[in-house]
């Protein structure tokens, strides 16, 4: 059984009742519903309270980070909650200049302390931007989570693993452009793997220009498999496996 780690549900307006159907249908036994920012955390929570085996995380994107004066009482306030997971979506994006650095960087930091006080897992956005956001976790030390979505090679999932995160692949490692992904998908140790789709982003290959669900992160499963030379079987286990350990449902089952 599959573990989507990071999604969006309902992001778009999408009725998630079907969409976690239909991931149930591809074997996938779990979905972290994933926030970021305060009305998609509290819509995350919302589901999650409603579908089987959904779970969710509260935190504020760095693109909206612009937010946090305003949002961040309520975002801690989730985040405190038993029943959610992780902290984040948060990190640094210099691909858009929707907020600046100098508001990424605070909100990030502010992330981390209450991941590190709290003792939950940070999941961490990062577009072009690699550099400064290990600086700013290597930082803030005491801090345990993912890079998800990796868009980088082998040296920065280097750099990642020795901070202590875990490393997520999604669609792109479908992509036919996409060596240095899968040269470090098959780099990564077995036991910090893991696999999410991003859906409503980041359709597989054989979905690309179209919406993205759940039940699609079959094919980034098969990806995964066939560059660390496993069956389909051993890749799905792996990925789940770590996964429920690093968000803590395994000490929970």
């Amino acid at each position: 059984m599959i573990f989507d780690t990071h999604c969006h549900l309902g992001y778009d307006g999408e009725d998630p009742e079907p969409l976690r159907q239909r991931a149930l249908e591809a074997k996938v036994s779990l979905i972290l519903n994933v926030g970021i920012d305060l009305e998609s955390s509290r819509r995350a929570r919302e589901i999650a309270g409603r579908l089987q085996a959904v779970q969710y995380s509260a935190g504020l994107h760095p693109n909206d980070a612009g937010k946090l004066a305003e949002e961040w009482p309520e975002l801690e306030a989730l985040c405190r909650r038993a029943d959610c997971l992780a902290i984040g979506e948060t990190g640094l994006d210099f691909y858009r200049d929707w907020t600046t650095p100098d508001q990424q960087v605070p909100a990030f930091e502010r992330h981390l302390c209450l991941a590190r006080e709290l003792d939950k897992p940070v999941i961490v956005h990062c577009r072009d931007a690699f550099p400064r956001t290990f600086e700013v976790i290597a930082g803030n030390p005491g801090t345990r989570g993912v890079m998800h979505c990796f868009s980088a090679g082998i040296d920065e999932a280097r750099i990642a693993l020795d901070l202590g995160y875990y490393i997520s692949f999604a669609g792109p490692l479908t992509y036919p452009r996409s060596e240095s992904l899968r040269a470090a998908a098959a780099f990564v140790p077995a036991d910090r793997v893991l696999v999410e789709t991003d859906a409503p982003f980041l359709p597989p290959q054989d979905r690309r220009g179209k919406r993205n669900e759940p039940a699609f992160i079959v094919r980034t499963v098969e990806k995964l498999a066939e560059v660390r030379a496993i069956d389909f079987d051993s890749a799905a286990r792996l990925t789940a496996e770590n996964g429920k350990r690093l968000f803590g449902l395994l000490d929970r089952a």
